[in-house]
C-alpha cells in the first residue's frame, strides 16, 4: 500500500509526496485519515533541528502525533473495529522514511492497541486528545496539588487551566507574555506576568517550554511550594540556587501521558465537563502543508492548525 506524507527531508524542508507502507500484520488496523495535527512543541522542534538526539532520530522522516480518522482494514481478529473513528498517536508503519510520530499521512498502519475507538461527534477536535491527556497527566501525579499559576495560554495551557476546573479545582491564573494569547479563557483570568509582581502560588505549572524561566517562577512560588515542568524543553534548565533554597522550593517533571490519562479525559469529555471547542483555530489542505507548517509554527494567532486529508481519500 502506498499513501500521501509530510515529509520532513531535512531540518527545514518539507515535502508531501508518496510513501511506501508496511504490509499490515495479524494485530494490525488500516485507517484512512481525516486530520491530523501539527505540534508546535515537539514537532517544532524536528522541523528546526532542535530536538535533542535520541534513539531513531533520523531524517527523512514523517511528523505527527496527533491523527484521527476511521479504520478501513483489519486483521481477521479486529475485522469489528473496521468503520470505527479512531485517534491514533502516529505509526512507525512504514518501509522507505521513519515515523517521528508518523501520523501526518492520508493513510496509516498502526497497532490495534494503539488506535483509540471515539465519538464521531469530537471531529476534528479529537486531535486534541494527547495534550488534553498530557494535561491530566500533568495534574493527575501522586499527592500532585492542582495549579494556582499556569504559565502559557496555548492550547496545553488552556487544557490544564480546563481541566483543572473539570476537577472540581478553583479558577487558576494564567500567565502570558503575548497579548494576542490572553483572549479565549474560560473560567479563569489571564494577565501579563508584569501585572502580578510580588504574588506567590503555592503550585506554579509552567508549559511555556522556555528553558531560562525558573528564576522568575521561584521569586512567584510560595515558601515549600512546588513548580511543575510541564512543557518540553530543548535547552538546559537550570537556576540559581540561594532563592531556591530559600524557599525549600520543591519541582516536579511531568512527561509523557499515559493510557489511563487518555481514559479519564474520554470521561470527562462524555460527562460534559470538558470541552474541547475553539482550541483548533485553523485548518489548511493536506496539499498546503507547506504554508501550514509555517503559520503554526510562527503565527501567535494561531493556536491549533490541522491539516484535512479528505482531498487524499
Amino acid at each position: 500500500m502506498h499513501a500521501r506524507a509530510v515529509i520532513f527531508e531535512q531540518p527545514g524542508k518539507l515535502s508531501i509526496d508518496q510513501v511506501e507502507l508496511v504490509d499490515p500484520g495479524d494485530d494490525d488496523l488500516v485507517v484512512d485519515v481525516d486530520w491530523s495535527g501539527i505540534s508546535t512543541g515537539t514537532e517544532k522542534l524536528l522541523w528546526t533541528g532542535d530536538m535533542p538526539p535520541f534513539p531513531g532520530l533520523k531524517y527523512p522522516l514523517v511528523p505527527g502525533y496527533e491523527t484521527v480518522g476511521r479504520v478501513v482494514d483489519a486483521a481477521p481478529t479486529y475485522q469489528n473495529r473496521i468503520g470505527d473513528r479512531v485517534y491514533v498517536p502516529g505509526s512507525a508503519g512504514y518501509k522507505d522514511v521513519r515515523g517521528l510520530f508518523g501520523g501526518s499521512a492520508s493513510k496509516i498502519v498502526v497497532k490495534a492497541d494503539k488506535a483509540r475507538t471515539i465519538d464521531p461527534g469530537l471531529g476534528k477536535n479529537a486531535i486534541l486528545l494527547a495534550l488534553a491527556a498530557t494535561a491530566h497527566h500533568a495534574l493527575a501525579a501522586k499527592d500532585a496539588a492542582l495549579p494556582e499559576l499556569i504559565i502559557g495560554h496555548g492550547v496545553l495551557g488552556r487544557l490544564l487551566a480546563r481541566i483543572t476546573l473539570a476537577l472540581g479545582g478553583p479558577a487558576p491564573v494564567v500567565w502570558d507574555i503575548d497579548a494576542a494569547r490572553r483572549d479565549g479563557a474560560r473560567g479563569y483570568d489571564v494577565r501579563d506576568p508584569s501585572d502580578d509582581a510580588g504574588r506567590t502560588y503555592n503550585t506554579i505549572y509552567d508549559v511555556s517550554g522556555a528553558s531560562g524561566i525558573l528564576d522568575q517562577l521561584i521569586q512567584h512560588v510560595s515558601p515549600a511550594g512546588e513548580i511543575v515542568l510541564a512543557g518540553f524543553y530543548s535547552g538546559r534548565v537550570d537556576f540559581a540556587f540561594p532563592p531556591a533554597f530559600m524557599k525549600e522550593a520543591r519541582m516536579r517533571v511531568a512527561a509523557e501521558w499515559k493510557p489511563a490519562d487518555m481514559e479519564a479525559v474520554l470521561a470527562l469529555l462524555d460527562q460534559g465537563r470538558l470541552s474541547l471547542s475553539d482550541l483548533v483555530t485553523h485548518e489548511a489542505e493536506c496539499t498546503d502543508a507547506a504554508r501550514a507548517y509555517d503559520q503554526a509554527f510562527n503565527d501567535p494567532t494561531c493556536l491549533k492548525m490541522v491539516l484535512n486529508w479528505s482531498a487524499e481519500a
